[in-house]
């Protein structure tokens, strides 16, 4: 039996905030997102590099404060709730999901 990808966007929308799903690359040349990658399971993520190692939380951190700036909400709003020590990750974004969906898309140019 032949499944439907679960999602195509690289997000999931919550009541209070969206789910967002990210392919971190940390100890990059610079603080940058990178549009959205199709995983070989048909999932989308949003590619995102940071400067910071991957130690004690840095990458982590430094994820969080990015994509609280590029979707304008507070960095308590972001936090990493899903894939501490791996390179996908699903962060938590606390807002109006319409407003924060139109920011995602805003983003990766939809």
């Amino acid at each position: 039996m032949k499944s439907s990808p679960e999602r195509t966007v690289p997000f999931r929308l919550r009541d209070n905030g969206i789910d967002l799903f990210v392919r971190l690359t940390p100890k990059a040349a610079l603080d940058r997102i990178d549009g959205i990658e199709i995983a070989a399971d048909g999932r989308s993520h949003l590619k995102a590099r940071v400067r910071a190692v991957p130690e004690n939380g840095a990458a982590n951190q430094a994820l969080e404060r990015m994509m609280a700036k590029a979707l304008g909400v507070p960095v308590s709003a972001v936090s990493v709730v899903a894939g501490g020590t791996s390179r996908l990750k699903t962060l938590r974004v606390v807002g109006e999901p319409r407003t924060l969906t139109k920011s995602v898309e805003a983003l990766v140019g939809n």
